[in-house]
């Protein structure tokens, strides 16, 4: 590359660069006056807290999942329950058994053609009590460290349970198992759309599913 071709795609490279950043954050970038050394540092810690929290924040997201499955594989096999893996069709398990992340397939519209796609659960109960073709319980485990993030995401909870009632129809029962900051926007959005849920610190409260 020639050194007039590397100048062009480097400023091009820092237009972009001016362009996305925060103003709050770069404060010297609108002024003709150039950073203070104060300035600089304390870009770089904030800029630095963010990369280290977009790094930290899915393994701890990962490791509080993995507590929360735990908990609930305790909580039934202490009822009875038992655990199977690699189940062919979720709908077709034994009264009595459970299972992490299966997909259960759904039927989706799209563009006026229906195609049929697998969702992940990450837990599935068929009751004690089930009955033959039953449709077990279908828990999604959730956990947030702070209000924002979850109402971004609110919607994925409600996608899923709109794809599970238009194949399944709105005897499905879809809930959600929480740990951390989900607040009465976020609870009543999924309320809303006929998603119930359970607190991990009140994990008894599953036996309102007749568990």
């Amino acid at each position: 590359m020639t050194a007039i071709r590397l100048e062009e795609d480097l400023s091009k490279i820092s237009k972009i660069i001016v362009k996305m950043a925060d103003p709050d954050i770069f404060v010297w970038l609108n002024r003709a006056e150039s950073a203070h050394e104060q300035e600089v540092s304390r870009a770089a810690t904030i800029v630095a807290d963010r990369l280290c929290g977009a790094v930290s924040d899915p393994i701890i997201r990962n490791a509080q999942e993995k507590r929360q499955l735990a908990a609930i594989s305790e909580w039934l096999d202490t009822r009875g329950y038992a655990q199977v893996e690699g189940v062919a069709k979720f709908d077709n398990m034994k009264p009595g058994t459970y299972s992490f992340r299966t997909n259960v397939p759904v039927v989706i519209t799209n563009e006026g053609e229906q195609a049929k796609v697998n969702i992940p659960v990450d837990v599935i109960v068929m009751p004690m009590s089930a009955k033959q073709g039953e449709i077990p319980l279908l828990i999604e485990a959730k956990s947030a460290g702070d209000f924002t993030n979850v109402n971004k995401r609110r919607k994925e909870e409600a996608q899923k349970m709109a794809q599970l009632k238009n194949t399944y129809g709105d005897s499905v029962r879809f809930g959600l198992f929480l740990c951390g900051y989900f607040d009465s926007g976020y609870l009543g959005y999924e309320a809303a759309e006929g998603i119930d849920w359970v607190w991990e610190h009140r994990i008894d409260d599953l036996q309102l599913y007749n568990l």
